[in-house]
């Protein structure tokens, strides 16, 4: 039996990892402060690391593949094999990003205000390709954290902070100039070990267990029943991924209709299917859904 050396990402990601894992029919345990959890598939062998290291433990092939930003693969140059995206949040629309910011009153409206001024942040190496692709020399050094501290009490003339909504940035009395980049999570391979057909195959497995549980957020499945003269009243209250299943049940003249919807839609549409005629009808969780 094969062993995949599975990097996991310890900090902001890693509660959101663990629920997906959990949802697409994996166990995830962990104990204190060990960086070896242990999960219930004996050809998994889980390392849980910063996410900003994984990508590199990934490429260098002590890792066989793992889950990490996109930022953090473009962060450190790493030639991995992105084999998915995993959105975790398929109900947001807002992206994590990479943005450039200034404090509220600060004479910098621009990059190329930028020149000569001195910037912190923690996506180093992308922030000075940032600047090189606008013609702009600074000063980019690293900050561990605590990055709008330093721009607030003048440490740095700006920083570049990740994102969603940007509103601590604003709570900080910052304002964004710039995007520097977007980033989703993704699930990443060394390209040796996807030549493996074993490997490949367990990661294939994987991450499409990982999109299924990552589709099914937030959607439900409807049963009902119906008389073959309500269905079309019904179908038009419906929607679906595709056309719902429709099946005959054992007592003449009757269907069974089932389909799945958006959790949002059900407090409006199980009234109307009631009203359609729909019997019977039944709502239930999804734990995937493979496409």
């Amino acid at each position: 039996m094969g062993t995949l050396k599975l990097g996991l990402p310890k900090g902001s990601l890693q509660e959101a990892t663990f629920k997906v894992f959990e949802r697409a029919g994996f166990k995830i345990y962990i104990s204190g402060r060990s960086y070896f959890p242990s999960i219930d598939d004996a050809e998994i062998e889980p390392v849980l690391l910063r996410a900003q290291e994984i990508s590199r433990y990934v490429e260098d092939g002590v890792l066989d593949c793992g889950i990490t930003g996109a930022d953090w693969t473009l962060e450190n140059s790493s030639k991995v094999l992105p084999l998915a995206d995993l959105v975790y949040a398929k109900q947001s629309a807002v992206k994590v990003r990479w943005v450039l910011a200034v404090p509220e009153d600060s004479k910098i409206k621009s990059v190329k205000d930028l020149e000569g001024k001195r910037i912190a942040t923690e996506l180093v190496n992308v922030t000075k390709q940032y600047l090189k692709e606008n013609n702009v020399k600074a000063d980019v050094e690293f900050s561990w954290g605590a990055t709008e501290a330093k721009v607030a009490s003048g440490l740095v003339d700006a920083v570049v902070e990740l994102t969603e909504t940007g509103s601590s940035l604003r709570a900080n009395k910052l304002r964004i100039v710039s995007t520097i980049c977007e980033s989703t999570t993704q699930f990443i391979a060394n390209r040796q070990s996807a030549k493996d057909a074993w490997k490949k195959n367990k990661m294939d497995q994987i991450t499409m267990l990982l999109k299924g549980a990552i589709d099914a957020d937030g959607m439900v499945g409807l049963k009902m029943n119906v008389e073959e003269k309500n269905l079309e009243k019904v179908l038009k209250q419906l929607t679906s991924l595709q056309n719902p299943t429709i099946s005959h049940l054992s007592q003449e003249g009757w269907l069974a209709v089932e389909t799945v919807i958006h959790e949002s839609k059900v407090r409006s549409m199980i009234p109307a299917l009631k009203t359609a005629g729909a019997q019977g009808i039944i709502e239930y969780s999804l734990n995937k859904i493979i496409f």
